[in-house]
Formats: C-alpha cells, structure tokens, sequence
C-alpha cells in the first residue's frame, strides 16, 4: 500500500514513510492510495474471530510489507489488550465504551499502534524522533503513556493551559522521562496550528527529525477502525446499526467511515458536535466554514477547523451528495448535555461523560425522526472521571475513581508554560 498527499504536491510514500514524516511536505494529510475491501466471508463470519485476528486483518492491508506479520501481529495484541464491550443503555442505544485502556479514552488504540509502529520503524536509526502532537484533551494522555520509555523517540505535548480536566492534565504532565508537556497560553486550534507550522520550518526540520502523533498520521487514525469491528461482533440486532460519535477532529468517525468503506455494515453515521459546530453547518449549507474554536463541558471536541475531515470527503469523492447520503451530524449546547447526563443517569443508571452525552443526544434527535427509527450505538471516548466537576453535579454524587486514576492524585504536575507565539515555541525547540 502507498499513500499520497491530499494536497497532491508531495510524493507518493509507504506506509512506514507516512508514519515516521506525519504530514506531507505540502502541508497536505496522507490517503491510501486504495481502500481496502474485506472479503465478505470475513464480514459475515466477524464473531468467529479473535481481536487480534480481527486487528491483523484489517491493518495488514495498509502496512503492506513494511511490518512482517509476526511484528504486527505482536504490536495488535499489545494495542488492544483490554475490552471494547458494547452496553445497552436502553431499547434502542447501546454504548461502546471506549475507556478501559490504561489511559480510560479512545486514544489508547492508536497511540498505543503509533508508537510501537514508530519505535519499529526507529530501531536501526541513530537520530531520535521527536513526536509533535497538540492535545485537546485525552490525546496528550494516552500519547504520553503509549510513547512512554520508547527507545529513539522523544514527545512534546502542547495543551491549552486551563483548558483540560484535572484528570487529562496529570495524566500527560507527569511522566517525565521522554515525554515533555508544554502548556500553552491559548486553545486548541492554537497547540494544532503551532504543530503544523513546525513540520514546514527548515529550520526545525534541518535540527530535528519530527513526526506528528495527533489523527493527522496514519499510524494513530488508521487502527481506530479496530473497535468499530469488534463493535459489530457484538451488535445482536438483524439490521446495521447507525453509529454517532462525538467528533472534534473527526479522526475518529473518519476511521470509523474508512471500515464502512472496507466492508464493514454501518446504516448511517452521526457526527455529534458541541457549540464547534462547523460541520453541522457545512453538511446544511456546503459552505466549509472555520471558525474560533470555543470553550465547552466537552472540551476534546472543541476544534473549530478539523483537520481529518477533508479524509471524510475523500472518501466519499468529494461528492457533497454521497457524503451527506452516509453523514448527518446534530450539534449540542452545554446546558443539553448536562441535561443528558443527568436524564441518562436517572432513567437507566448509566453514566454518560460529557462527550458521549452529546452523542447520546443526537443519536436521540436522529431516532425521534419518523423515518429514522433505527438502533445504534455511540461511542462512550472517555471515562466520565475525567470530568468530575460536569458528570458528580448532573449525577448528584461522586465518582467511583477507577484503580488506574487514582495514583495520579499523588504525582507531581510537571509543564512548561509558553505563549501561543510561534516564535516562542520555536526557540523553545531549538534550544532545548
């Protein structure tokens, strides 16, 4: 498998090439030359395979021969080593909780893929890497965790200062050895545009050799395609399911529309969206329209340019129909989302965080159409711990911390504070 630019100025790579570079030359994303197509009896037969067997199958095709079997077969099993079990909430919605990793988000799968992957690709090579990656949220912790003690790799996380919870701050600030936590003075679209920028500055790229952790590299977007199988080897319904997922970056829903692409049965995809609302606003007008990103409960959805989804459209073609054929998306405020949560909790004893709150609403608002009355699931991306002050005041009582949290109480934060200036950044980098 090769993989081309998006912007179609840069030259065609292999899987390995992508991974280590990030992001094209021309400041475009990498694509696959081809989408793979499963083989039916792989689809039909999904629930008679192991995880791993399921992982291997469907990577494979994107790796080619740039990881033998044996190796990918060990980075899969290492990737997914804990459970994706679907809950039913009620009747008609089911929850794919996404949060049993060792850092209790979605993000788990792909830094844990992407570092093993990197540090595969590293292993003969004298010049460390250094791992760029800005975080609204949950991405910075399990990158940290997932790059932890790599040989070769050194990771720079950039976060909004004041603009994470007190769970995802300590779980990217405290780690030390080779992973280094900037908090920067502004909001997430500011961390992504100081990252972009440094991958095309000669200078930095004469000095260091980067790669980028965040959905933008394949190596941490492509293998989010995982959980939605496994999923649909529980899914017991006759009928496909609609799937809606909280979606900021729209990495996740696009790894989760390239195994629709593959063979995988989805009815329809919902992007639940908060006040960021962009792609709420395009799939009603066609107008692509970036905005400020804005402060909300849901804060790992709070890009107001997202970057995967120009990946969504090339999926479908670029053809405006066909997207919105497959695509819907339903933008919530954050009064309804604590509503939800506190809705959710009462009728069924199940606790939303506030991101699979926004999708569980609109997942809700599909179904209520009269010609949309179809089962589904969200995606549940976090654990609601990560969000104490939101999810104890809708609930009304405390969050049972699960055993993988709560030795972060007693670690010590550890960041250093820049300005949202490029330029400050870069002589940070240089110097460092």
């Amino acid at each position: 498998m090769k993989y081309y630019s998006l912007n179609k100025q840069s030259p065609i790579v292999t899987f390995a090439e992508a991974t280590v570079k990030g992001q094209a030359p021309d400041k475009g994303l990498y694509f696959p030359e081809t989408v793979p197509q499963l083989p039916k009896e792989f689809i039909a037969n999904l629930k008679q395979y192991s995880k791993e067997e399921i992982g291997v199958t469907v990577m494979q095709p994107y790796i080619g021969d740039c990881i033998s079997n044996a190796h990918l077969e060990r980075i899969v099993a290492e990737t997914i080593n804990f459970n994706f079990p679907l809950v039913r909430i009620n009747e008609s919605i089911y929850s794919l909780e996404l949060f049993h990793g060792p850092t209790q988000a979605f993000k788990d799968v792909g830094a844990r893929f992407m570092s093993r992957c990197l540090g595969y690709f590293n292993k003969n090579n004298n010049q460390k890497v250094t791992v760029l990656v800005a975080t609204s949220g949950d991405t910075g912790g399990a990158v940290a965790n997932g790059f932890l003690g790599v040989e070769g790799v050194e990771v720079v996380i950039l976060y909004p200062s004041g603009k994470v919870s007190p769970v995802q701050e300590l779980q990217l600030t405290t780690l030390g050895q080779n992973i280094t936590a900037l908090e920067v003075q502004g909001n997430f679209d500011d961390c992504q545009d100081i990252v972009k920028q440094a991958f095309t500055d000669a200078d930095i790229n004469a000095k260091l050799r980067l790669t980028s952790a965040n959905s933008i590299n394949i190596a941490r977007w492509l293998p989010q395609q995982l959980y939605y199988f496994y999923a649909h080897q529980q899914w017991q319904q006759n009928e496909a399911p609609v799937v809606c997922v909280p979606s900021g970056n729209f990495g996740n829903i696009c790894a989760g529309m390239m195994a629709f692409a593959s063979g995988l049965p989805v009815k329809h995809f919902i992007a639940a969206c908060n006040a960021n609302d962009v792609i709420t606003n395009y799939l009603k007008t066609e107008q692509y329209i970036p905005k400020q990103a804005v402060a909300t409960v849901s804060n790992a959805m709070d890009v107001g340019n997202p970057s995967n989804f120009v990946r969504i459209q090339q999926i479908f073609h670029n053809e405006f129909s066909s997207l919105k054929n497959n695509l819907s998306s339903i933008a919530v405020d954050d009064e309804t989302t604590k509503q939800t949560i506190a809705k959710v909790y009462k009728d069924y004893d199940y606790c939303l965080d506030p991101h699979g709150a926004v999708a569980y609403f609109a997942l809700q608002e599909f179904q209520n159409q009269p010609t949309n009355q179809l089962n589904g699931y969200i995606l549940e991306t976090a654990h609601p711990v990560k969000f104490p002050d939101v999810v104890e005041e809708a609930i009304g009582k405390k969050i049972e911390v699960p055993d993988q949290v709560k030795y972060l109480f007693n670690q010590t934060k550890k960041s250093i504070l820049l300005s949202s200036n490029y330029n400050d950044f870069k002589e940070w980098l240089m110097n460092k």
